[in-house]
């Protein structure tokens, strides 16, 4: 029989969360949580923590990852997709066992909510509800889950339609902002992010001795008939581009007044988040070290994509600006990944979700004060990757280019709007900071585009040309 490690790790790396894709890994062990089911209960419930080294001689951190495991005497017919394995397990009085992702398994998946709803204490495991001051959702305790298969980093479950179990797979040392953040809305009494429900914390050993604690899971109250800002941005691109002769503003589906209310609703946000977390100023020294960290990243992608090469000197001047600011800037927990698909629209209005931050950046700068700009900025890249995303099935077509710039820059000025009344300042007086992140995140865009999507490169290599001519 195989080894449970060299199953586990055939088992990970089939899986779209795990994030050691692209290169040699090895999966060197799999320690185990205390279970979370009941004595002599069938399927035995706990948490694995599977620790992945990188190639041989790289110089590579040990990643840990977090894999439920439901363990079953026979094999479970539905199942067949989540099996991780089959071995002989001690710790069940060396049983032979089916290993499963317990996330998949809905005998399995009920200890949690059960847990959380009940502020659970466990040895290495913490499970803690939180309160909401006119809490709006109760979960039944037999509520069935069902595994999103929109996720790619985390693993998410709806139960009963009512709440949303976001489990992290890949584990870091700390407070995860996602958590943090959204916690302390909740119990602000904020109503533009999903309500948490409750969290749970977790002890794993630490590679090479010792021990590390951090977020495991989130449940947030799920939201019913909600679209993602993406996909409703989308479809007003496409009801323009269907009526390439008219404006956007002209066409059913014009966006601009939804665009208004979402800037105003990050204003708000962002309000909330100062008030609940606290601010702080950076000093002129500060904005001078992130201007020079931007040429840094500028002078990367310039060397790897030359097709930034001929509009870097025009972004750099956006970087000297920066450089040269000599103002405070007041900063504030943000955020930090923020774009149309992080946004839902329901009933009530627009809702944030997903404050984790940029999955590629640690977790000591997904949790370090920044500046609200550069939350709207993403925002505004993203307006113009709708309007662009769709140009390829209008190749040519010099008019629906034209309603694509014109889509981009209406939507953009409207969210800005929005935010500015709520806000009580324009965000586009603070211009340096403003085109400084605008170019910092087109760089960005340049390197993934080119490196994932080189269909999609010509979006932000526009942008690029854009911005340089300022």
């Amino acid at each position: 029989m195989t080894s449970h490690l060299d199953q586990v790790q055939s088992f990970c790396a089939s899986q779209r969360w795990f994030g050691e894709k692209g290169h040699d890994v090895h999966v060197e062990a799999l320690a185990t949580s205390v279970w979370l089911s009941d004595a002599d209960a069938w399927p035995a419930v706990r948490i694995g923590f599977v620790y992945c080294s990188g190639p041989p001689g790289m110089d590579t951190p040990i990643r840990v990852y977090q894999l439920p495991l439901s363990y079953h005497r026979a094999p479970v017919e539905n199942l067949g997709h989540a099996l991780v394995g089959e071995w002989i397990e001690p710790d069940l009085g060396d049983t032979e066992v089916w290993v499963y992702d317990a996330l998949h398994d809905k005998e399995a998946t009920p200890y949690w909510l059960d847990a959380i709803t009940h502020g659970r204490q466990l040895d290495g495991l913490e499970f803690q509800p939180v309160q909401a001051p006119e809490p709006s959702v109760e979960v039944p305790a037999d509520a069935q889950s069902l595994v999103l298969t929109v996720e790619q980093s985390n693993t998410s479950l709806v139960f009963g339609d009512v709440a949303l179990l976001k489990v992290f797979r890949r584990l870091e040392p700390g407070s995860n902002p996602g958590v943090e953040i959204e916690s302390a809305l909740t119990e602000a009494g904020s109503e533009l992010v999903p309500e948490v429900l409750g969290s749970a914390r977790g002890r794993w050993p630490r590679a090479g001795g010792g021990t590390d604690q951090g977020e495991l899971a989130m449940l947030t109250a799920f939201q019913r008939n909600a679209t993602d800002g993406w996909s409703f941005a989308t479809s007003s691109v496409r009801d323009l581009y269907a009526e390439a002769d008219l404006h956007a503003e002209e066409v059913g589906g014009d966006f601009a007044a939804e665009s208004h209310r979402l800037g105003a609703s990050t204003a708000q946000v962002h309000s909330e988040l100062a008030k609940a977390l606290g601010t702080d100023v950076w000093e002129p020294a500060k904005l001078v070290e992130h201007a020079n960290a931007m040429r840094r990243r500028l002078d990367a992608a310039s060397a790897a994509i030359p097709e930034l090469g001929p509009y870097a000197a025009g972004l750099a001047r956006a970087f000297d600006a920066l450089a040269e600011y000599g103002q405070p800037v007041t900063v504030q927990r943000i955020h930090g990944d923020f774009h149309l698909g992080q946004v839902l629209r329901t009933i009530e209005g627009w809702k944030l979700i997903d404050f984790e931050g940029e999955p590629a950046k640690s977790l000591i700068e997904r949790r370090a004060l920044d500046t609200p700009v550069k939350d709207l900025a993403g925002m505004l890249r993203s307006f113009d990757y709708a309007a662009r995303s769709l140009l390829e099935d209008h190749r040519g077509d010099q008019q629906i280019a034209y309603r694509a710039t014109e889509w981009a820059a209406r939507n953009q000025r409207a969210f800005l709007d929005g935010y500015a009344e709520v806000a009580g300042t324009d965000p586009r007086q603070q211009h340096v900071l403003m085109n400084a992140f605008l170019a910092d995140k087109v760089i960005y865009e340049v390197l993934y585009e080119a490196r994932n999507r080189p269909s999609w490169l010509p979006i932000p290599l526009s942008a690029a040309a854009q911005l340089a001519e300022q």
